[in-house]
């Protein structure tokens, strides 16, 4: 049974490999992606950048278009599991969009909610939310501008991020204990599938996870009791890899490494490394980063685009300060050194949510064309922050989709096109992934056979 994801921002599918990602979804863009021997495919609504408002309406455009296409293939909506991913930190529309995908593509039974995301240090234990430990409404991500929120009880946030409709305490739990037993004795399996399947209403279930038999006990149960249920998951990225059941990737990091591209003399092009993710702990990276002496950073300066974005004509001013940083960016390769191009890093304050997307949609799409007007001097991107990799590789790559190679890190994937224009793989890291020293790894990584 295939799996279709509904990925909040380009990097969901940090677990798993050989899948397409789709930035489209016209029939001709959907044909070919359900023809692959994959059982996954994710879409790439990147829905986390848009308000609540503009995310139900691209949801919807997305689910009009995958019925349609099922229309006239002759499939049934009924054969394939549906995930709506999100952020391991709670960030994003968690309870919005499957409510939604539940309207548009429903009905279900249950609607589980699985944000671990082990591979990251994102855990479950009895209801609550971790990362690293720390319960995540006391991290810098429970803090957010946006998603902000004021717990780490899933049974609470979702009543909380339902404004109430969804109530707490009509919210099931299946506990780390539940699984651990399931894992290990047939009967408390059986009696794991009888909970499933008492499910009804599109009730919501929170699930604990610390270990990866957890997911795998989980999926295991999920795969019998979905002939006879129906079920929609709001989950980070581990559960997707324990649903999947892919064997381990045959391509390693050198394989990974080596789909670089390379020149007329058949060496390697130079690299380019975005930073658009605001997060403290991107620019905590972003100078251990700047430190190497292979790289040279190069500021997009926010405040200065915001006052250009803000005037009534203002595409004569944007190409001047693009013909600034392309310069300064070819000043750069000249001396041999990668390029960082990073935007200032104090955050923006807006009057409304909405306007802060809005500029930070701007701002992305700004870094993405810069990108793609010089895309051909370089034989990699490290693109930090999900927005700033869904615009580079929709408006600055023009791809339709990329295909998913794997990770050269733990939840560090690496993306290429299968466009016969030319070949530029990405390497698509999230904003809150890793610690102080993986956005120095990564470039060392895609540099160590240079």
């Amino acid at each position: 049974m295939k799996i279709i994801i509904f990925d909040d921002d380009p990097t969901g599918s940090q677990t798993v490999y050989g899948c397409p990602l789709l930035l489209n979804w016209d029939e001709q863009t959907l044909e070919a992606a359900f023809t692959k021997s994959s059982p996954l495919i994710f879409i790439l609504a990147n829905t986390r950048s848009l308000s609540s408002a503009l995310a139900v309406k691209k949801t919807r455009e997305i689910c009009s278009s995958i019925k349609k296409f099922f229309l006239r293939q002759g499939y049934s909506k009924d054969d394939y599991f549906y995930i709506s991913r999100g952020d391991s930190t709670l960030r994003g529309h968690g309870v919005l969009e499957p409510a939604i995908l539940a309207e548009e593509l429903g009905p279900f039974h249950a609607t589980f909610h699985i944000p671990a995301f082990l591979e990251g240090g994102r855990t479950t234990v009895n209801g609550i939310h971790y990362l690293n430990g720390i319960p995540v409404h006391n991290t810098d991500f429970g803090r957010d501008n946006i998603f902000g929120f004021s717990t780490s009880d899933l049974a609470k946030w979702i009543e909380e991020k339902s404004f109430g409709k969804i109530q707490a305490e009509n919210i099931l739990h299946v506990e780390i204990k539940q699984l651990d037993m399931a894992s290990k004795n047939k009967d408390c399996f059986n009696s794991l599938l009888s909970f499933f399947s008492k499910l009804e209403n599109n009730v919501s279930v929170v699930v604990d996870a610390e270990l990866p038999h957890h997911l795998e006990t989980l999926a295991r149960a999920i795969k019998v009791v979905s002939k006879e249920k129906r079920f929609l998951f709001r989950t980070a990225a581990s559960f997707i890899k324990s649903l999947s059941e892919l064997p381990p990737n045959p391509k390693d990091i050198a394989d990974l490494v080596s789909l670089k591209s390379k020149n007329n003399q058949f060496a390697y092009k130079p690299g380019l490394i975005m930073v658009g993710s605001y997060m403290k702990l991107a620019t905590d990276q972003l100078e251990i980063l700047l430190n190497d002496n292979s790289c040279e950073g190069l500021e997009i300066p926010v405040g200065k685009l915001a006052d250009i974005f803000a005037l009534e004509d203002y595409q004569e001013k944007i190409l001047e300060l693009e013909e600034i940083l392309l310069s300064k960016i070819d000043d750069i390769l000249d001396i041999k050194k990668v390029p960082v191009l990073y935007t200032t890093r104090e955050e923006m304050k807006f009057s409304s949510s909405s306007k802060r997307m809005n500029f930070g949609l701007e701002l992305a799409e700004f870094m993405a064309i810069l990108v793609g007007k010089i895309k051909n001097k370089f034989g990699y991107i490290i693109s930090k922050g999900g927005i700033t990799t869904q615009l580079l590789l929709q408006k600055g790559l023009n791809f339709n989709q990329v295909d998913l190679k794997g990770q050269i890190l733990p939840g560090l994937s690496i993306v290429t096109s299968n466009s016969d224009l030319y070949h530029l793989p990405v390497v698509t890291f999230p904003g809150n992934l890793g610690n102080e020293k993986t956005l120095l790894e990564s470039f060392r990584l895609m540099e160590s056979n240079s």
